[in-house]
């Protein structure tokens, strides 16, 4: 039921109950890793990782057994999403399609993300690393994460990095920004350099103009005496 109100809270396209329980396959992924992660847990790796091939067959969402994976999660469309053996996430995390929560070395222990508290990952963005993702994070759509996210931080871009004005998060109570933008925010670094770049060469402008203007003046005095 948690599982349920937490898609209620976050897709305004959910309608009812029996429509999340039957039509959002990011809820029968996680009902499936649920089983799946009971069982590697007692040491039934190959049993683990057939119910999650099932899952992944009825979702197109390939979460690996070992994943840790806290409460209210919920991923939006799902399609492509591929999580860890690895990854930790924590209560309140929403995923959109395309995300992976990936590693970038072969090392048998920890090679996947940890995910903190109330993340959001926007579409096609992937993390790929055995860093943490501070509470609160937003994450881009599209953007590749391979270093530390601090809490509260948005990050976008190839590779990821720090943008826009960051949401203020009391009580657990935050901003729900889909696909990991805040309504209104410029999060592209790129656009906000040139947002920059064109307003200091405005101020070049008309600080010239004012220095020609002073430069003018003599020769008005000139041209009048004479």
């Amino acid at each position: 039921m948690e599982d349920i109100d937490a898609v209620f809270a976050r897709d305004p396209a959910a309608r009812s109950r029996l429509e999340i329980l039957l039509c959002y396959p990011g809820l029968h992924a996680r009902l499936f890793h649920r089983v799946a992660h009971a069982l590697w847990r007692r040491d039934w790796h190959l049993l683990a990782r057939f119910v999650s091939q099932l899952g992944r067959f009825m979702s197109g969402i390939e979460i690996h057994p070992g994943a840790q994976i806290g409460r209210r999660f919920f991923i939006d469309h799902g399609m492509g999403v591929v999580i860890g053996e690895t990854a930790e996430i924590g209560d309140d995390v929403t995923l959109y399609q395309g995300v992976t929560l990936g590693g970038v070395s072969l090392d048998k222990g920890k090679r996947h993300p940890t995910i903190g508290n109330d993340v959001i990952v926007g579409a096609g963005a992937a993390v790929l690393g055995p860093f943490k993702v501070g509470d609160g994070a937003r994450i881009g759509s599209n953007a590749v994460v391979l270093k530390e996210v601090p809490a509260r931080a948005t990050v976008v871009g190839i590779p990821a990095r720090p943008a826009g004005p960051q949401p203020v998060i009391t009580d657990r109570q935050f901003c729900f920004a889909a696909y990991g933008t805040e309504p209104g925010q410029t999060v592209d670094p790129v656009s906000r350099a040139l947002d920059r770049l064109s307003a200091h060469v405005d101020a070049l402008e008309q600080r010239l103009a004012e220095v020609e203007a002073e430069r003018e003046r003599p020769r008005r005095r000139l041209t009048s005496v004479n």
